[in-house]
């Protein structure tokens, strides 16, 4: 479990393909900390550390297929940069909201507008996977804990502040980047439940 308040971000410097899996070595400050069956969440997936070199601040994680067709992950290159968070402790403060690290789908950045040294972007995805947002709700974009403005059904934008923007690789965002959304948890519960409880009634009819 995890809050969706990154730490840093990591930068890849190996990728590797065996089969279906991808083998994705990156390297950051803490790598050294990090102990192999760890998990991590990566641009909000959670993956688990399958090797670790502490000499040169290295580590390995392996994406599988699933998850390589679900996520981002896919798309990445040697070079790019990854948000990463270390799962929730039971005495850490939820600055963020509960975040699970599994992804629900993929959205397209499709605008960015700077304003008085804030950044509004703004992001489409496929409607027809269930998935919705709602107004100053919570949302996970590539692992960042983010509060939903100007929600419609098959889009939101989120306002980003000059910290995130720095120390996330918000930065990197343009029109045409895609990115993992992962929807609110309390949200798809309730979704689910009502859902059952329409189809439930247009059975008794």
């Amino acid at each position: 479990m995890f809050s969706g308040i990154v730490e840093e971000t990591a930068k890849i410097v190996k990728l590797e393909k065996e089969k279906g899996n991808l083998h994705i070595t990156m390297t950051c400050s803490f790598a050294d900390e990090l102990k192999i069956d760890q998990s991590v969440s990566h641009n909000g997936v959670c993956l688990t550390v399958v090797d670790v070199n502490k000499d040169k601040k290295e580590y390995t994680i392996t994406a599988v297929d699933e998850t390589l067709q679900k996520s981002n992950l896919g798309l990445l290159e040697t070079g790019d940069e990854v948000n990463l968070e270390r799962s929730m402790s039971v005495n850490k403060l939820l600055d963020g909201h509960l975040v699970q690290g599994h992804v629900d789908q993929t959205a397209e950045c499709v605008d960015v507008k700077e304003v008085e040294g804030s950044w509004y972007f703004t992001f489409k995805y496929d409607r027809t996977k269930g998935n919705i947002t709602v107004e100053k709700g919570s949302v996970s974009v590539d692992g960042v804990s983010l509060t939903v403005v100007n929600s419609r059904d098959d889009q939101f934008s989120v306002a980003i502040i000059p910290y995130t923007y720095e120390f996330t690789n918000f930065h990197n965002y343009k029109p045409g980047s895609i990115v993992n959304l992962e929807f609110d948890i309390i949200g798809k519960y309730i979704q689910k439940i009502v859902n059952q409880y329409l189809e439930g009634m247009n059975l008794k009819k």
